[in-house]
């Protein structure tokens, strides 16, 4: 199922941003979603992906994100067909970040 996309733990992230090291967090959700709750990712929703690639680098990790883990699961295949190397999925998404990381973060 997972077809060959690494999947991150929410608490591997945290520790990897914690480290200083620059991920890029690519979120995928809805912009109300992102409004509700958001871990500073780059917004950019499933749907407006194959517009907007050029918005997504190449040369950096890109760990994908979005509610639950379906959306971005989806996404990362996609990028991975689309030439990029280093993707990851975020397992969980948000909610096990809220769960996990940060209950401060809002469930929705």
């Amino acid at each position: 199922m997972t077809t060959g996309i690494p999947q991150l733990s929410v608490k591997d992230l945290k520790q990897r941003i914690d480290n200083g090291e620059t991920v890029f967090i690519l979120d995928v959700r809805e912009p109300f979603e992102y409004q509700i709750a958001n871990i500073g990712g780059t917004l950019i929703p499933m749907n407006d992906v194959p517009q907007r690639l050029s918005e997504i680098p190449r040369d950096r990790e890109i760990v994908v994100q979005c509610k639950s883990g379906g959306r971005s699961q989806r996404v990362a295949e996609f990028l991975q067909q689309n030439g990029y190397v280093k993707v990851a999925n975020l397992a969980g998404g948000i909610l096990a970040w809220a769960t996990e990381i940060d209950p401060k973060v809002p469930k929705y």
